[in-house]
């Protein structure tokens, strides 16, 4: 499976369309959905930590386009501080939660 940079990797600008960003939202949801599904359907760790790793994923990719929207059009600096402490206190608690341990 492609992520969505590779896909747009020569067309970049079409990330910043709406309904591309409509779209690219709507495709996670299905992709956190088949996740949830698997693990429900086999119990399996595996799929946990994979999820979990999708989230921070998601997290990164959501505080470099607020930095690249900081760069370009001057908006809020990212608080970086902020999303390190959610995606640590995340991991901790769906390790805690899944009976994984780090």
């Amino acid at each position: 499976m492609k992520s969505v940079r590779e896909i747009f990797r020569n067309k970049e600008y079409l990330l910043e369309e709406p309904e591309v960003e409509k779209l690219i939202d709507y495709c996670e949801e299905l992709q956190d959905e088949i996740v949830e599904f698997k693990f429900q359907k086999t119990n399996n760790k595996e799929l946990a930590m994979l999820d979990m790793i999708k989230e921070v994923i998601k997290g990164c990719e959501a505080l470099e386009k607020e930095q690249m929207e900081h760069e370009r059009f001057g908006y809020e600096m990212p608080d970086y501080q902020s999303t390190i402490s959610n995606l640590k206190s995340y991991i901790y608690n769906r390790c805690k939660d899944e009976k994984i341990w780090l």
